[in-house]
């Protein structure tokens, strides 16, 4: 049987290795730059531990969302333009990107191949921000991945909402693996709530969702990450769940 692993790219971005399928996280290959947008300007302060030149063979990119530069560079939209790669992402993305397969919350993706293990994809719930804030941050969706025999593995996207997390945890628990979109992403928007989980409530989600191990990402590489591994390694500790925490080290595989 083929391990599950994960190597950090930056930012969100990251190489799902699962059941013998490479998936790809919310593809973002620039260098430092600035994005201005509607709320603000976005500020990448480094840049990818791989180049997008240098990928693995990729079979299914999972993309959050569209809408914003800190998940969808230019760079990462240049590779799923390109309509090499199977991209599964929001309905929205799908009606401004051609080459974006569009899944509603829940809908099932059946992945299959000769000689290979079936994996199915699940579409999840994703809130960036607070409840009602689909108007103002656009619609985000995570997603879960299952095979069998094999532990499931949750893709957060953005979402700040431990609701959303108890949905999952009510239809997939006991989660394997869980990839949280973490770094309490603030851009003054709602009071400068927080977009993404803040530290505090990562763990809370490991707890949720019954998490054997949790991969952090989107804590680093963003200038507006309010939070980051210090915050992690300091809240899950206090909730006695240090154990289950494995902060990634940019382009380093972790076997999980």
């Amino acid at each position: 049987m083929s391990e599950t692993a994960f190597t950090l790219v930056g930012g969100p971005t990251g190489l799902l290795e699962f059941a013998g399928w490479t998936f790809l996280t919310d593809p973002t290959f620039d260098e430092p730059g600035e994005y201005p947008g509607a709320a603000g300007t976005l500020v990448k302060t480094s840049g990818p531990a791989i180049r997008a030149e240098n990928l693995p063979a990729v079979d299914v990119i999972l993309l959050s969302h569209d809408q914003h530069a800190d998940n969808l560079d230019t760079s990462g939209r240049s590779l799923v333009e390109s309509g090499g790669t199977k991209v599964l992402g929001t309905l929205e993305a799908a009606d401004r990107l051609a080459t974006v397969t569009g899944v509603a919350p829940w809908e099932r993706t059946v992945l299959e191949a000769p000689d290979r293990t079936t994996v199915t994809v699940t579409a999840v719930p994703a809130q960036h921000g607070p409840a009602g804030c689909e108007s103002v941050t656009g619609t985000v969706t995570g997603f879960v991945l299952t095979a069998a025999d094999l532990p499931t593995v949750y893709v957060s996207g953005d979402n700040a909402s431990l609701e959303v997390v108890g949905d999952v945890a009510k239809r997939f628990a006991p989660i394997g693996l869980a990839v949280l979109f973490a770094g309490a992403a603030r851009v003054g928007l709602f009071d400068n709530a927080a977009l993404t989980l803040t530290a505090t409530d990562a763990a809370e989600a490991a707890r949720i969702l019954e998490t054997a191990v949790v991969v952090p990402v989107h804590a680093e590489g963003w200038q507006h990450f309010s939070e980051g591994h210090s915050e992690l390694r300091t809240e899950f500790a206090a909730a006695g769940l240090q154990d289950r925490l494995r902060i990634p080290t940019p382009g380093e595989k972790q076997s999980l």
